[in-house]
């Protein structure tokens, strides 16, 4: 890894002064978006292949066939995963054999070749090690790291590409994915638009999944919504997910989400504070939910890598807008993300301490 470095940062000149460790940036005010980090990995191979050997390289522009693949087809495939720097100066991942497993069954969903878990997690962390001074102070934020697996090869056609490219870039982002953070997310009931359907791609991290629902996503937007929470495709009766998280729904001091049929993505952030909640003696339902339980839910609250645990302040369907009370420090969603929140800063011992994994 050393080796590796050495070789390339020597043909990189670096821009932004460092201190203390850290690259001159205003931490406070950081945002959520792109910031040209120093390196990214990538590693390639043939169909029908494995992939063998990447490296790291400076960070910059890839060039494609006009033919590629993933431009013609929409071959491709992305996950998200972060990197935190914790206050006793450890740099932590969470669970990212879950991504690289979920990457695995998309792959094979989308007729490519994928990296192994074992060589998925070595390049997010030499990933995240070879951008250390991006990743943000504690607290501050973390650094995002953004896997693709892409078809690269051209072709002309419906057929699998000849070439694959699995590639890795990162970017210091804030803390929290929506502006509108704890004080709640507004959102609006998408029924005109479907974001997935059976025997589709609904549940695997593919790109074609995302372009489809800019356009609600940004009338919804237009409209001053925070997202759009989109319906079953057969019945309309059934919630499924956001446009960038999953959904959960508390009543009664029952936690409920919809169950991952083939239509929804099975998140990391999810499945996780499914098993962190029936640890702090919640019960836990995943199921159908109407669209009438939403609006009858004492608490609503979505996951995801970038929102984390963000609660739900309203919920608009048709004419009718619910209000859900954020300001509760005992509600669920509070007790969750600081229960998540104990983990990644090592403060709880168990099983969950397997959920993280060091890069220093």
């Amino acid at each position: 890894m050393a080796q590796i470095l050495s070789s390339i940062s020597s043909g990189i000149s670096h821009t932004n002064s460092v201190e203390n460790g850290y690259t001159d940036l205003d931490w406070d005010n950081i945002g959520y978006g792109v910031t040209p980090t120093d390196y990214m990995y990538m590693m390639k191979c043939s169909k029908d292949e494995e992939f063998i050997d990447g490296q790291l390289i400076p960070y910059g522009n890839v060039e494609l066939s006009p033919a590629a693949g993933v431009l013609n087809y929409g071959q491709g495939l992305f996950e998200g995963i972060k990197a935190r720097r914790r206050e006793d100066g450890r740099i932590v991942l969470f669970r990212p054999d879950e991504n690289a497993l979920r990457m695995k069954v998309g792959a094979e969903r989308m007729c490519m070749p994928s990296p192994s878990v074992d060589q998925f997690i070595d390049a997010v962390k030499k990933s995240a090690l070879a951008n250390k001074r991006w990743i943000p102070p504690p607290g501050k934020g973390s650094l995002y790291i953004r896997p693709l697996l892409l078809g690269t090869g051209p072709i002309l056609g419906m057929s699998p590409a000849p070439e694959y490219t699995f590639l890795i870039y990162v970017t210091p982002v804030r803390n929290c994915y929506f502006k509108e953070g704890s004080t709640g997310l507004h959102l609006y009931v998408e029924d005109q638009f479907h974001r997935a359907f059976r025997g589709g791609a609904g549940y695997v991290k593919s790109i074609t999944n995302y372009a489809p629902v800019l356009k609600p996503l940004t009338n919804a937007k237009d409209r001053g919504f925070s997202d759009v929470l989109y319906l079953d495709s057969v019945s309309g009766k059934y919630i499924e997910e956001v446009s960038s998280c999953n959904i959960f729904i508390v009543k009664d001091k029952t936690i409920s989400t919809p169950a991952t049929n083939g239509t929804i993505l099975p998140g990391v952030t999810r499945k996780s504070m499914i098993e962190i909640a029936r640890d702090i003696g919640f019960k836990v339902e995943e199921r159908q939910i109407s669209v009438e339980e939403l609006l009858e839910a004492d608490e609503a609250f979505c996951t995801g890598t970038a929102v984390v645990v963000v609660p739900v302040g309203s919920v608009t369907y048709q004419a009718q807008r619910v209000e859900y009370k954020t300001t509760n420090i005992n509600s669920v969603s509070e007790r969750l993300l600081s229960t998540y929140d104990a983990i990644l800063n090592g403060q709880l011992g168990g099983k969950n301490t397997g959920w993280l994994v060091e890069i220093n």
